[in-house]
């Protein structure tokens, strides 16, 4: 059974990429989370889930 490409070649294109530093990411404190939440639910009534519409 034939392979699709040969292993040798594995990883070449991640090896070839320049590994970029990740910035530090920053949650929000919790009074401004809950604020946000009250606005979506209550203001802007989006109902829960991927179909808030």
């Amino acid at each position: 059974m034939p392979t699709h490409g040969s292993l040798s070649k594995a990883g070449k294109v991640r090896g070839q990429t320049p590994k970029i530093v990740a910035a530090e990411k920053t949650k929000a404190n919790p009074k401004n989370r809950t604020r946000r939440n009250y606005e979506k639910r209550v203001i802007l009534q989006r109902k829960a889930g991927q179909n808030w519409m």
